[in-house]
């Protein structure tokens, strides 16, 4: 559920702000509900030439060590997928002209914003990395069966993704995943 046009913003932070609205109940009562809304966020799964996969090792100040995909949160003046291609390019210094939306998550019934999952194939190296301050990031190249290694590893931060292809596996799909992701 959305937050309704009628609630109030009743708090403004730096990543979330937060709203509150009167709900009636199956009762008839009325009830105070409140939601919290940031902007969108973005994960790739980047996918060479020879059809290897781009995993994240990261750092960041104040949290251990952990894998990823590419990530970021949209900046409110951009789509999802401007950002997309703009952190591909700054976290590993790849590029791609192939691009396509794999999946989109609603990540929690309490927050107003939406996950997307990108698939970039055909990436290309063309630049090195340009990371912020705050992050150190050793970005690997593995064959599939690495990847759904790493992904079914708790340390990997898109849980969302993990849970749908470690489905797709447990449902005797993972060669349809494969296809879908690698795009053959």
């Amino acid at each position: 559920m959305k937050i309704p046009e009628h609630a109030k913003k009743v708090f403004e932070w730096k990543t979330f702000d937060t709203y509150q609205w009167e709900q009636e109940m199956f009762d008839w009562s009325m009830k105070i509900f409140e939601k919290l809304k940031r902007n969108d966020t973005i994960d790739i799964i980047a996918v060479s030439e020879d059809w290897y996969i781009y995993i994240l090792e990261e750092e960041h100040p104040g949290r251990p060590l952990f894998y990823g995909l590419v990530w970021w949160t949209c900046e409110i003046w951009e789509e999802a997928i401007e950002t997309a291609k703009r952190e591909l390019l700054e976290e590993t210094g790849l590029e791609s002209s192939d691009w396509e939306i794999f999946w989109t998550y609603t990540k929690s019934s309490r927050i107003d914003y939406d996950g997307y999952v990108y698939i970039a194939r055909n990436c290309k190296k063309i630049k090195e990395q340009e990371l912020d301050p705050g992050e150190k990031i050793i970005v690997r190249k593995v064959e599939w069966k690495e990847f759904i290694d790493i992904v079914a590893d708790p340390k990997f931060r898109v849980s969302e993704f993990a849970l749908d292809a470690l489905r797709y596996i447990y449902l005797w799909k993972e060669e349809e995943l494969k296809k879908n992701i690698l795009g053959k």
